[in-house]
């Protein structure tokens, strides 16, 4: 079920959803220039690590190769921050909306996360 076209879109919206989350929350945890800085800043450098830390055959070639644990690891930290810093910046219902999407996306996708762990 982890590569079905519907699970797939699903996963691509809440990796755009986690980037926009992470700039939300720099924006609103900051006043001034550096909110404007950091709501682009964080989601890049969050972009920067889903597509830099990588699993080869696991959605293209890695600039860095990774194991599939650390990959699972670095997905998590980044849906895992993105879900906090909602509830940090005060977007209750929307940290527990994508928190539970996140969680329903991980459990109908176990069969790619059991191929993560053995990688």
């Amino acid at each position: 079920m982890g590569r079905h076209p519907i699970n797939l879109a699903l996963r691509f919206f809440l990796e755009i959803g986690a980037f926009i989350a992470i700039g939300f929350w720099g924006w609103s945890m900051h006043t001034g220039p550096l909110r404007y800085v950091l709501v682009v800043l964080l989601p890049l450098l969050a972009a920067l690590i889903w597509g830099a830390f990588r699993v080869p055959n696991y959605g293209g070639p890695p600039l860095v190769r990774v194991s599939g644990v650390v990959r699972l690891l670095i997905e998590l930290g980044i849906f895992g921050f993105a879900v906090w810093g909602l509830f940090n910046s005060g977007a209750n219902l929307t940290a527990w909306v994508f928190g539970g999407i996140t969680l329903i996306h991980y459990i109908t996708s176990h069969d790619l996360v059991l191929w993560l762990v053995k990688q």
